[in-house]
């Protein structure tokens, strides 16, 4: 008996295996001709002029704070840096207990302002508004604790404009980042949502809030992590835009309309994951009650942002993020194979509910349940080794086509021998850091499970700087 459930569970594993990577090479085609076909639009396309003649909309930048004083600094002159004909930045320091809001205060001379907002969102008390003698665009919430959605929230208050950017506040964007991720917004009315590829500032130097020099951190962890965003962003993302099924807009680069915002009631405090879930909850609002949209991707590197460099942050992040996917996925449970949600129903929420939020659990028992059969004499070694060797050579190729892909079309590595390395750790990553995040993961699933809800905070040792 015991024997035959071996025999099940394998031919169940071969299965979701199949079925798993069967969905990354769909979504890998399909990237590879979406972002061809972007690249070769945007050649014909000159930003500049669009928003010269007056094709745009005033947008304001949230950036959320909370005891980010090793990088405010940089994150804010990098949004003063930014090319868009009218727009606002809101940082709202959330209750930090650290320097941030006196950096503030110093570096671009705020003083209190009576700056008029409507309560649109419930929010934790604002203490006070303070607005910049060196930058009019510059204004400053400060108010009680109460987690990023309530910052986020706080920020969607006091914005007058009707384009919504949150932005982390450990991010530098592009110079051009805003006017390449609101030209979806010009080109069809029906976008609500867009989001940029977040690529790793690690080893990167930054003057004056914008990245002069792109060059690949020397730390492993970082090295690993580099090739995850590539990965997730050039395919993960890019694969479901054509489908509009994207389930995530980065809480570090993401533009909505305020409208769209406010309509499904703004960030939820009591979710982890608040990004995700907004994103989420506006598919199941607009499908469910058939309101054309789209929410679009834009595969430009368009947002650079801090990584963990010790294993212990990476840790706490990765919880952080498979908590938040619960989150999200639990709380809008009527998308579930819901014919009436077409795509995102059918087919981008199952994917992240079985494949993202149970993957962690099939891979770690399966590592259990060949151990168990190693001591029972029954693994089929011809059998094992060549599952073993499918499983990382289509997790290299992947990877690889990531590289070739971010090569060929943005090309934000100038030295040949950072993508080398970077197809190094796209090979060694199959052999201990995966494993480490799927067990990570489990835990995380675990602890959430249990109640266990926290997941701590990331220390932040900001982006090397000159100027």
């Amino acid at each position: 008996m015991l024997f035959q459930l071996f025999t099940f569970y394998n031919w169940t594993v071969l299965i979701y295996f199949f079925v798993l990577n069967g969905i990354y090479l769909f979504l890998t085609i399909r990237a590879f001709l979406e972002i061809q076909r972007y690249v070769h639009h945007l050649r014909s396309v000159n930003l500049k002029r669009i928003f010269e003649l007056g094709f745009y909309k005033p947008l304001t930048v949230i950036a959320p704070a909370y005891n980010e004083s090793a990088t405010i600094v940089s994150s804010v002159h990098s949004l003063l840096n930014l090319q868009y004909p009218e727009f606002e930045i809101l940082v709202i320091n959330d209750g930090s207990t650290d320097q941030t809001l006196e950096v503030l205060k110093q570096e671009f001379r705020l003083v209190p302002s009576n700056r008029v907002y409507q309560v649109k969102l419930k929010t934790q008390p604002v203490h006070a508004v303070y607005g910049s003698l060196l930058f009019p665009q510059l204004h400053v919430v400060d108010k009680q604790n109460g987690g990023k959605a309530d910052a986020l929230n706080a920020g969607v208050n006091f914005s007058q404009y009707p384009l919504l950017c949150s932005i982390d506040a450990d991010s530098v964007i592009e110079t051009d980042g805003l006017l390449r991720a609101t030209r979806p917004f010009l080109e069809d009315k029906l976008v609500i949502a867009t989001g940029g590829t977040v690529r790793i500032a690690n080893g990167c130097k930054v003057t004056n809030g914008r990245v002069t020099e792109v060059a690949l951190s020397k730390n492993p962890w970082v090295r690993f992590q580099v090739v995850e965003y590539l990965r997730a962003f050039l395919f993960g993302r890019m694969g479901w835009n054509n489908l509009n099924a994207i389930m995530v807009i980065s809480g570090a680069f993401g533009i909505f309309l305020k409208s769209a915002v406010l309509t499904v009631g703004g960030y939820r405090k009591d979710c982890i994951g608040e990004d995700m879930e907004l994103v989420v909850r506006m598919h199941r609002h607009y499908r469910l009650n058939k309101i054309p949209y789209r929410v679009v991707f834009v595969p430009d590197p368009v947002c650079w942002t801090e990584a963990p460099e010790e294993h212990q942050v990476l840790c706490k992040q990765r919880k952080r993020w498979q908590k938040g996917l619960y989150d999200s996925l639990k709380a809008n449970k009527p998308l579930f194979f819901n014919p009436r949600a077409g795509v995102v129903g059918l087919l981008a929420y199952p994917f992240f509910f079985f494949f993202e939020l149970l993957g962690p659990v099939v891979e770690i028992l399966g590592y259990g349940v060949f151990v168990f059969s190693l001591f029972m004499g029954w693994v089929n070694w011809p059998f094992a080794l060549l599952f073993l060797s499918m499983a990382i050579l289509l997790g290299v190729l992947l990877s690889a086509s990531s590289l070739l892909l971010e090569e060929l079309s943005f090309r934000r590595y100038p030295k040949t021998g950072d993508i080398l390395i970077l197809f190094l750790y796209g090979i060694l990553e199959n052999f201990g850091y995966r494993q480490l995040l799927a067990w990570w993961r489990l835990i995380a699933l675990l602890e959430y499970v249990i109640g266990k809800r926290s997941w701590g905070e990331m220390n932040r040792k900001g982006f090397s700087t000159s100027g």
